[in-house]
């Protein structure tokens, strides 16, 4: 498999900010690869030096085994979409999509083929004598994703596209994107905060904080083995145990992941006191505090659910407490 974007021991150094520090990764060509941080974690910082919109401190950025650290963006096989898709107003929809091939001299009957082509793809097919002004916010996106693929990039980042969308539209957009990636099979990287984001739609997912990688994983890796208790706690709220606590539940003193939902409530087990639940529709979150920390629980619909102040008894497999190597080594 080719590899479509490397960073070779890259850094981004503003000032005193290492916005990237010394991040080296690989996104395979076809794949779907999503950088999921926090603000100022560095994600979006590395999407724009794929883009050639910044260039490294140090380090080397190859695309398709090409140094491109001096090759400046419009001679990368790349194209971006931006979360404010920057459509311009004065324009309908086929020419829109089709001012990047206007730019490369492409004529006008020739583009507005690609551009009905796409806006075909993308289920826009109806609408290309339309203003920007007169399409919803999903619409909107549909564009800016049907401008950047008409140039056909090799790689096609996209900096948090779903961002502006309500949360029906944006769950829709996932399922979207990810059939239109396979359709296609243009290597997509993806920048987002939201993990539900990321764990839905990626092949891999690439975890920042400050400037580094904390884990490189499938989603399903992430989500069940995170590695630290940064990714445990960001990649779907795990309850991180202390070594104290482990060490009375295992013998060993170490760090440990416990996903809500692998724990129940039964007549023995770890006592705790509720603090609080909280009806989230299909479950229902309890915090419960044991000793010094405080353990939160996912029940399913059915389940008895106990009062806040009520004493209770928390269980789980044997399995499912996770051993995060990377803060105990």
């Amino acid at each position: 498999m080719e590899t479509a974007v490397r960073f070779d021991a890259v850094s981004r150094i503003f000032g005193d900010v290492r916005a990237v520090d010394s991040v080296t990764l690989d996104v395979h060509e076809g794949e779907f690869f999503a950088m999921l941080g926090p603000s100022g974690s560095g994600k979006t910082t590395c999407l724009r030096l794929i883009a050639g919109f910044e260039r490294p401190t140090s380090g080397d950025v190859n695309i398709f085994g090409q140094n491109s650290t001096n090759i400046p963006p419009y001679r990368r096989p790349v194209n971006t979409v931006f979360q404010d898709y920057a459509l311009f107003p004065h324009l309908n929809v086929q020419d829109n999509v089709a001012y990047g091939l206007k730019i490369s001299g492409v004529g006008k009957a020739e583009r507005h083929r690609a551009a009905d082509e796409i806006l075909e793809m993308v289920a826009l097919g109806g609408h290309s004598k339309r203003k920007p002004s007169e399409l919803s916010g999903g619409q909107r996106q549909r564009v800016a994703l049907a401008r950047a693929l008409v140039n056909k990039p090799r790689v096609l980042l996209l900096d948090e596209p779903l961002g502006a969308l309500d949360l029906k539209l944006r769950e829709q957009m996932q399922s979207e994107l990810k059939a239109l990636q396979r359709q296609l099979g243009v290597t997509f990287v993806f920048v987002t905060h939201d993990q539900g984001e990321a764990l839905s739609m990626a092949d891999r997912v690439a975890v920042f904080n400050d400037g580094k990688i904390q884990q490189l994983d499938a989603p399903q890796v992430l989500y069940y083995k995170p590695q630290t208790a940064f990714v445990a706690d960001f990649v779907g709220s795990s309850n991180v145990l202390p070594p104290d606590m482990v060490a009375r539940l295992t013998g060993r003193s170490v760090q440990a992941s416990l996903r809500p939902e692998a724990i129940s409530l039964s007549d023995t087990g770890l006592e705790g006191v509720v603090a609080e639940h909280s009806f989230l529709g299909a479950n229902t979150r309890l915090k419960v505090d044991v000793s010094r920390t405080q353990i939160s629980v996912l029940l399913p619909k059915g389940a008895q659910i106990p009062n806040d102040g009520d004493h209770v008894n928390l269980s789980w497999d044997a399995a499912d407490l996770h051993v995060m190597a990377g803060d105990n080594e």
